[in-house]
């Protein structure tokens, strides 16, 4: 175990849950990110694109976007008011991440390693993973696998209007770990 120095790097290992073969990636972050900002991250580079609600879990209690308008009966901290190091503190520590809700995508986001902050890192970065992100609004991991049983049978019944859903190919093995930093040094600041 590693106690976390005021401020470090925290490697992340993001895992989308259900996923065969595994859907994950590895990213820097600072420790001191809220998790507000990490939801950015988090989006970016999984590959969604932030259209639901989402919410973190850790130890039994809930931080998501501070809203009375929603009208949920349970108590949620604000996720502005955090700081990722408040939740995970040592090696191997991890949370839940949960994003749209209908879908119910769950990620696991494990606490690989605590490096030494160096500030001429530029922060967030996006160092690996593998599989592109299930499209949005496919109907959470089950839909996913149907999606994929589907286009891998072009005389599937099914195979023209999932084309089309798509708006042409879908590659699900394809990551571009560049484009993804590129988004991330533009859009998380």
């Amino acid at each position: 175990m590693t106690a976390t120095p005021l401020r470090s790097i925290y490697q992340l290992k993001v895992t989308l849950n259900g996923s065969k073969p595994p859907i994950w990636r590895r990213v820097l972050v600072p420790s001191n990110i809220t998790l507000g900002k990490l939801h950015l991250v988090l989006q970016i580079s999984m590959g969604w694109t932030n259209n639901h609600l989402h919410q973190y879990i850790s130890d039994g209690v809930f931080y998501s976007i501070q809203d009375d308008d929603f009208g949920f009966d349970m108590e949620v901290e604000n996720e502005d008011k955090y700081k990722l190091s408040q939740l995970l503190k040592s090696d191997k520590d991890s949370l839940k991440y949960e994003y749209d809700f209908g879908d119910g995508w769950e990620h696991k986001i494990l606490l690989e390693k605590i490096l030494p902050f160096d500030k001429s890192n530029q922060l967030p970065l996006c160092v690996k993973g593998k599989r592109a992100c299930p499209p949005e609004d496919c109907g959470g991991i089950w839909g996913y696998q149907e999606l994929l049983e589907t286009l891998s049978n072009p005389n599937d019944s099914e195979y023209e209007s999932m084309m089309e859903w798509l708006g042409g190919d879908f590659n699900p093995e394809e990551l571009d770990i560049e484009e993804i930093n590129k988004m991330l040094f533009e859009y998380v600041k």
